[in-house]
């Protein structure tokens, strides 16, 4: 007789929000503007590979 545990049997929640690569979004670049409504923000990938989300 065999248990398992509950990670074993239950298969994960998939993933229903959209998805992004920062690459992408910059286009090879570190720096990529991003609008909401009439705001424009600037989004940042650091040398150590963070991302930074400014105004």
């Amino acid at each position: 007789m065999s248990f398992h545990s509950a990670k074993e049997t239950m298969a994960p929640a998939p993933n229903t929000l959209p998805t992004y690569n920062a690459e992408d979004l910059t286009k090879g670049g570190d720096q990529a503007h991003i609008v909401l409504g009439d705001q424009t923000y600037t989004l940042r990938i650091t040398r150590a590979g963070k991302l930074i989300l400014t105004k």
